[in-house]
């Protein structure tokens, strides 16, 4: 399943992280974030997987129809 851009967003507001965060984690540009996050472009795939990766390995679990939970440890 790949995450929506209205995923990454929710997500990103649960763990308290900025893009430039996100960015970090996943190891991808700051531009490829905001582009994905505002809608006017999808990352290459291998960039997806990372930025979503990055979100679950904080505890994000992503769920089917844009849903997601924070997985307490």
């Amino acid at each position: 399943m790949r995450i929506s851009p209205a995923q990454c967003r929710a997500a990103r507001g649960l763990l308290d992280w900025k893009q430039e965060t996100l960015a970090r984690k996943a190891g991808v540009g700051l531009k490829t974030v905001q582009d994905f996050e505002n809608g006017k472009r999808m990352p290459r795939n291998a960039m997806h997987i990372a930025i979503q990766q990055a979100l679950e390995q904080a505890g994000i679990e992503f769920l089917d129809n844009d849903g997601l939970r924070y997985k307490k440890g």
